[in-house]
């Protein structure tokens, strides 16, 4: 009995074993970091892996709208938070059906603008163009940037062009808007009192010109055709003060552009999708109706 007992109870840690192998979800597998220019990228400074922005495509099993985002990690533009806020957030949306693009952008104090945003653009040009190769649709091609991260997906959503139909090179061809923006704890002004001084000096040195101070302050540069948004911040997060993301939601009303806000009371800033947070977990749920609701992810999507 004793026998048949042991014999029955290795039969079900292993059935047990087996079952969980074959329905926990595998982690999607990132491609190989792709070069964004293969020859080089503009204004360059150097061959090593700084002066060399790149891609890094995340593709989940199905994708029912055939979205993807182009994600910005944040880190002051000085540093990336490439796993809190780019890797972790890629598992997320392949997780729901979307796919997702980890961006490394040249940094300060090695790089100034417009070399960020040059990098910005050139990544949602390249999901678009190759768009078909990826399953996706080219008018579903959104961009999520955290804090730093944001300010750059904002200054892609403010700044941006039809592509150039003469150019060589068939990336350049294809527009740079984003169909949506997603917006975490974002840096938006450029302006005293609101930016983030550390993002302030590395995007434009220690002696900012005023006339891309404003430029870049991207409440400023909203206009009708500034892409849809969502936001997500903090009252009391003490890095970025949450009135960059007031100012620009008030913007995008004011332009007729459809925008969703949410601020939370608590909250440190840096706090990615909110995991172990009973508070600000909530933020990634909000954000997945909002993209329902607009076609960009599937409904019970997970």
């Amino acid at each position: 009995m004793r026998r048949y007992l042991s014999v029955t109870l290795a039969f079900l840690v292993c059935t047990a074993i087996f079952t969980n192998a074959q329905t926990a979800p595998a982690q999607p597998n990132p491609s190989t970091p792709v070069l964004l220019w293969p020859e080089g990228a503009p204004g360059a400074l150097g061959t090593t892996d700084l002066d060399k922005p790149t891609l890094t495509a995340y593709l989940p099993a199905q994708n029912p709208t055939r979205t993807g985002i182009v994600i910005c990690p944040g880190g002051g533009y000085q540093m990336l938070a490439t796993d809190l806020e780019g890797t972790q957030v890629a598992h997320w949306l392949n997780a729901r059906g979307v796919a997702a693009f980890v961006l490394k952008y040249r940094l300060g104090p090695r790089y100034h603008y417009p070399a960020p945003l040059l990098d910005a653009q050139r990544a949602i040009r390249y999901v678009r163009a190759h768009a078909a190769d990826d399953g996706l649709d080219p008018d579903h091609i959104g961009i999520w940037g955290f804090s730093a991260g944001g300010h750059l997906a904002s200054t892609a959503g403010t700044h941006f062009d039809a592509g150039n139909p003469e150019a060589q090179d068939a990336i350049e061809r294809v527009g740079s808007r984003p169909d949506f923006m997603v917006l975490a704890y974002p840096v938006i002004s450029m302006q005293p009192g609101i930016t983030h001084n550390g993002s302030l000096h590395m995007l434009l040195g220690e002696q900012p010109n005023p006339m891309l101070e404003n430029e870049l302050s991207n409440e400023t540069q909203v206009t009708s055709q500034t892409p849809p948004t969502f936001l997500f911040s903090t009252t009391n997060d003490s890095a970025v003060p949450v009135m960059n993301s007031v100012l620009f939601y008030e913007a995008l009303l004011r332009a007729g552009v459809p925008a969703e806000i949410h601020i939370f009371v608590q909250g440190h800033h840096g706090s990615g999708l909110g995991v172990g947070n009973p508070q600000l977990s909530m933020w990634p749920v909000l954000l997945q109706n909002w993209l329902h609701l607009n076609g960009w992810m599937a409904r019970g999507a997970e």
